[in-house]
């Protein structure tokens, strides 16, 4: 399958995008760019040179990946949502020398205008409400909202909330999939 890319996007020469996926309006991907399969970048997107993408994302209108944001396989990036790279920016003080990595695990979820600051790993399956910044590492699975963000429960892999604590033990399973999920010392696990 091909890729498509619309008449008005710009991809540089370099950049490695994967079979079937889909380039929209304005777009810009830099020439260090990896791109997976069947990922699909909407209105005004940008991708930097030092961005891994993988198969199967989603990168939502007037998102910007900037370097040092690597996203797994399945990652959808809402509307709007904004990554950073550098903690503590200025404008008269370079700080390209201080870029720090940022990691969206397999099938995570980031809502529209949420804000990913620089140096965390988002964890498998979490969804991030819209709005929410996030400042610090997300557990697999966690729902958080707010600003900054903070857990208010856990998500199952189809992405519905499911009946249990934020902390403690317990079990249930998801009345979508049918799929079995344990939560023991604060970490959720698919069964």
């Amino acid at each position: 399958m091909p890729v498509t890319i619309h008449p008005s996007a710009i991809v540089d020469d370099g950049a490695q995008i994967g079979e079937g996926s889909r380039v929209w309006h304005f777009v810009h991907v830099c020439g260090g760019a990896r791109v997976g399969q069947n990922v699909s970048m909407g209105q005004n997107v940008f991708i930097g040179n030092k961005v891994t993408i993988g198969d199967n994302c989603k990168i939502q209108n007037n998102v910007s990946v900037y370097d040092n944001v690597h996203l797994e396989e399945g990652v959808f990036c809402g509307p709007s949502m904004v990554f950073t790279n550098v903690y503590n920016p200025r404008s008269l003080i370079e700080r390209k020398d201080e870029y720090r990595d940022t990691l969206i695990k397999k099938g995570a979820t980031l809502g529209a205008n949420c804000t990913i600051v620089c140096g965390v790993t988002v964890g498998e399956y979490a969804f991030v409400g819209a709005g929410a910044v996030i400042n610090k590492d997300v557990p697999a699975y966690a729902l958080m909202v707010g600003v900054p963000a903070r857990q208010i429960g856990w998500m199952s892999e189809f992405g519905e909330q499911l009946d249990l604590p934020v902390q403690g033990d317990g079990e249930t399973t998801c009345p979508h999939t049918g799929s079995r999920y344990v939560l023991k010392d604060n970490q959720l696990v698919k069964s």
